[in-house]
């Protein structure tokens, strides 16, 4: 079963509920894997389907860091609205995992104390591997903790 299927499941479950939060979240998303299939023209593969709801999550979290904090309905809007998209999501790497893919990547290039002029070769190896499985800050500040320079 695809996401947009899952997706579409959970809404019609929703509206059963009458959980209208839930419901107006979904159909959010199921709209943005129906575009996103739109413009490929074709369906979307499974990857395609994980990268639309990881974007969705982002746009609402810098919404959220936007937010002025008085305007506490909308930050529980935003809240509600990354419970919802983050059970779609893949589960994400830990630390600890990136960690030892950054080791992997690291004894790959034979690179034994990187410098800062190394980090792009190892990015450039280690961001295929965790794409849509880590968070790029996260990856980020692992490899720069690895940094001797």
């Amino acid at each position: 079963m695809s996401k947009t299927d899952e997706v579409r499941k959970a809404m019609v479950d929703a509206m059963k509920a009458k959980d209208k939060d839930t419901k107006d979240t979904l159909s959010l998303l199921l709209a943005a894997l129906k575009n996103k299939a739109i413009d490929k023209r074709a369906d979307l593969t499974e990857e395609e389907e994980v990268q639309v709801i990881l974007k969705e999550i982002k746009q609402t979290k810098e919404s959220l860091e936007m937010t002025p904090s008085d305007r506490t309905d909308m930050i529980e809007e935003c809240k509600r609205r990354l419970a919802v998209l983050e059970t779609f999501a893949p589960k994400m790497m830990d630390a600890n995992e990136i960690k030892a893919v950054v080791e992997s990547v690291l004894s790959e290039l034979g690179i034994t104390a990187p410098t800062t002029k190394d980090k792009g070769r190892i990015m450039k190896e280690l961001m295929p591997k965790v794409k849509g499985k880590a968070d790029g800050k996260l990856v980020n500040e692992i490899v720069g903790s690895y940094m001797t320079e």
